[in-house]
């Protein structure tokens, strides 16, 4: 099965692109990377597919008692996976829920912004200006620790979160905040692309979302709002969006930096 639904093909954008892919100023950015069947391993899923305003999507679920979620940037090698494939190459798959890209990188496909592995800080917080969606303030940060995760604007988590997280990926704009969309969203603007983006409800979920066709950047805050009723959501990125759910065999090819990784706890695989 070539995942939940097809994804429009292309070439993978080159490197040195990823602060200043699709705009929210209407410039049309390039389609999605393809995606690509694997052997998949089978029980459920955490995704479903669902259609938001004809527009398909995959809806992703990490429910703190049935998962853990780290990240995952550097191979064995210390050199960046790059892809979805060669993260897939250096883990078991039965033990992966699934895995997203998570968040802007630069030419050498490592973080441009705050990112914490294993409890380990290897970016600090960016809070700089510049050009791009990473630069849209408010921009903001997933992370977490053991089951409890959050989202929160930059600025936020600069001023209220002193303990450093388990993990943690640095992304922007936020597309959500507070229950309202960015102030610099349109409802439904004239940008399309693949795009993906990250929200925790009030009971702790996780969601992850990725287009199946061009979305705008309010359509998918709305899906956020208005269906997930999340209060803080967060775009990690379009056009390279991708997603590997091992129980359905989806893989897509995009060209990736951060992976956030969802696991499946043991005591729930073993239920």
């Amino acid at each position: 099965m070539a995942g939940l639904f097809a994804l429009a093909a292309c070439s993978d954008p080159p490197a040195g692109e990823p602060v200043v892919r699709s705009q929210l100023d209407g410039s049309q950015p390039k389609a999605s990377p393809s995606a690509k069947a694997t052997q998949a391993t089978g029980g459920p899923s955490a995704c479903r597919a669902v259609v938001f305003e004809s527009v398909p999507l995959t809806h992703c679920i990490a429910d703190p008692a049935k998962h853990r979620i780290g990240m995952a940037n550097l191979g064995p090698d210390k050199q960046p996976f790059g892809s979805l494939l060669t993260f897939s190459g250096t883990v078991d798959a039965s033990t992966i829920a699934f895995a997203i890209n998570g968040g802007m990188y630069g030419d050498d496909l490592k973080p441009i912004g705050y990112y914490v592995e294993n409890g380990e800080r290897l970016k600090e917080l960016n809070r700089e200006n510049g050009e791009g969606n990473f630069y849209m303030k408010p921009n903001g940060v997933f992370f977490g620790s053991g089951g409890q995760w959050r989202v929160l604007g930059s600025n936020t988590f600069f001023e209220t979160v002193g303990d450093r997280p388990q993990f943690g990926t640095q992304s922007g704009p936020l597309l959500l905040v507070d229950g309202k969309l960015h102030p610099d969203i349109q409802d439904d603007g004239p940008s399309r692309a693949i795009r993906n983006g990250v929200g925790v409800d009030a009971s702790g979920k996780a969601h992850f979302v990725i287009s199946g066709g061009p979305i705008s950047f309010g359509q998918l805050a709305r899906f956020y709002r208005d269906e997930l009723k999340v209060s803080n959501a967060l775009y990690l990125d379009g056009q390279v969006s991708s997603l590997w759910d091992p129980a359905t065999g989806r893989q897509d090819e995009g060209r990736v930096g951060p992976i956030i990784v969802v696991t499946k706890r043991e005591e729930a695989k073993a239920q």
